[in-house]
């Protein structure tokens, strides 16, 4: 999917400025400060723990140039019911989704946990939820609600 996606997009491109690099969430293998942008699509939900999700976190800040751009795309805490208990010892891994450790998060805790590694969001692209079901009605199950926003590392 990758070399499809990078073949399309640099026939596209004015001035031929893109890196397509597919590596684990807490290791890019890429110097300090010389990413423009990384997008985080659809991959943090898959860390097992807190703490890879941190490094992830700290991972994208870390290769990121100052001011520069992090699409997320991630699980809410909304796609489970609200009585589902977390992981022992976490406060936002659950299992009960994929029978895998995965992060689901509230806004608060994606906000918190995002602010804590040096970015805040770009109004140009506020967080916004998708697929939530309305008050009052059952959510599909098996479709995920997913937070999507742009943030910016902070100069």
């Amino acid at each position: 999917m990758i070399v499809a996606s990078a073949s399309r997009i640099v026939q596209s491109l004015e001035f031929g400025r893109l890196n397509l690099v597919l590596a684990g969430m807490d290791c890019l293998p890429v110097q300090t400060g010389c990413i423009d942008v990384v997008v985080a699509h659809g991959i943090w939900n898959l860390a097992r723990s807190g703490a890879e999700f941190r490094c992830a976190i700290q991972e994208a800040a870390r290769v990121l140039t100052p001011g520069g751009g992090l699409f997320v795309f991630t699980f809410s805490r909304h796609t489970l019911p609200p009585d589902t208990q977390v992981v022992l010892g976490e406060s936002f891994v659950f299992t009960q989704f994929s029978g895998e450790p995965q992060c689901f998060l509230t806004e608060p805790q994606l906000l918190a946990e995002l602010g804590a590694a040096g970015f805040v969001p770009d109004p140009e692209v506020p967080l916004r939820e998708l697929n939530r079901p309305r008050s009052g009605l059952l959510a599909t199950a098996g479709t995920p609600v997913i937070y999507e926003a742009v943030f910016r590392r902070r100069e």
